[in-house]
């Protein structure tokens, strides 16, 4: 099947009064249509950055996306003009964001709000706009759909307010959607009604989803390929099972290692990753990882590793897979 989405190469840089930070640092991956890739990694490793500049959302200044490519079904969104990849963003890719009470205009109605792009992209009157949009919160779960219409944001609970934002990003029929971090101000009960309800929605509609979140536990049952970030790069990917299985990247090992679990003997302690991110402005020579990873070598500090086909469309980035493995078999 052809790729939806492929990047390749991409490299994003912020120039600020510290120096040049590399938010990004020459990331590739693809997705299908109808496939639901996870980009999973702590806070500031590039998983959100990386996103928006699919839709062309990189602030400039002070960012930039110094090189690589961004092809959507064919076309060169990197070659777009403003116009152009508004054309793309809302209707082609829509977007999911984080905090959905700082994403809806809290002064304008649920309903001006989720019928404006489809007045401006499918060009329906504000009746027909008015009853996909009764359509759209009944297909999410919301209850009285009619009512919410005439409702604002900081009169629905939080998960409501997210299952608005699921019902505008499908509210123009795209082919991707982009999810950042879609479940992080919810808790755990409606996180998992949430994902399921995206999924069920993407299979269902033949949309492809991007997840990006920092938790590899809540993807486990939702993803079919998993992209690992750390400190601007992609340490890992591979099938979703694959990965949970034989976990091939000291940093996913961790991340793993940190997620409590319940078929775990009782009183047995979480192991957090020691340490703290990179400086991404002062990244020196090696491997990133090195400083918070104990399978660290001397060559791991003086060289950066590349991506290592570990078969079965798994790969790593890292010189000490033979030991991990080892270890982890034990």
């Amino acid at each position: 099947m052809k790729d939806l989405l492929v990047i390749k190469d991409m490299v994003i840089e912020f120039r600020t009064p510290e120096g040049v930070v590399q938010a990004v640092n020459g990331i590739s991956y693809s997705v299908a249509p109808g496939e639901i890739v996870a980009i999973v990694g702590e806070s500031g490793s590039g998983k959100s950055v990386g996103a928006r500049a699919i839709l062309g959302l990189i602030p400039s200044p002070p960012g930039k996306i110094v090189s690589g490519s961004i092809a959507f079904d064919d076309i060169d969104l990197l070659g777009l003009d403003d116009k152009s990849i508004r054309q793309v963003r809302g209707k082609e890719i829509a977007m999911v964001f984080q905090e959905p009470m700082t994403s809806l205009n809290p002064v304008i109605s649920i309903g001006r709000q989720l019928t404006e792009a489809m007045k401006l992209h499918l060009n329906m009157s504000q009746k027909e706009a008015n009853e996909r949009g009764v359509e759209l919160l009944k297909k999410v779960g919301i209850s009285d759909p009619e009512g919410r219409l005439s409702q604002y944001p900081h009169q629905l609970s939080g998960g409501m307010r997210q299952r608005v934002m699921i019902a505008m990003a499908l509210s123009c029929y795209p082919k991707l959607i982009l999810a950042d971090e879609p479940t992080t101000a919810l808790d755990v009960t409606v996180q998992a009604q949430v994902l399921s309800l995206m999924k069920d929605l993407c299979r269902e509609m033949g949309v492809a989803l991007v997840i990006i979140t920092h938790n590899l536990g809540i993807v486990a049952r939702y993803a079919h390929r998993v992209n690992v970030m750390y400190a601007g790069k992609i340490v890992e990917t591979g099938i979703a099972a694959a990965l949970y299985s034989n976990p091939s990247h000291p940093y996913t090992l961790g991340l793993l290692n940190s997620v409590p679990r319940l078929d775990q003997v009782r009183g047995t302690q979480i192991e957090p990753i020691p340490g703290s991110p990179p400086d991404l402005a002062d990244l020196g020579p090696g491997c990133s990882f090195e400083p918070r990873c104990r399978f660290a070598t001397a060559r791991c500090r003086a060289e950066t590793p590349p991506m290592i086909d570990i078969g079965g469309a798994h790969s790593s980035a890292c010189w000490e897979i033979d030991a991990l493995h080892q270890e982890t078999a034990a």
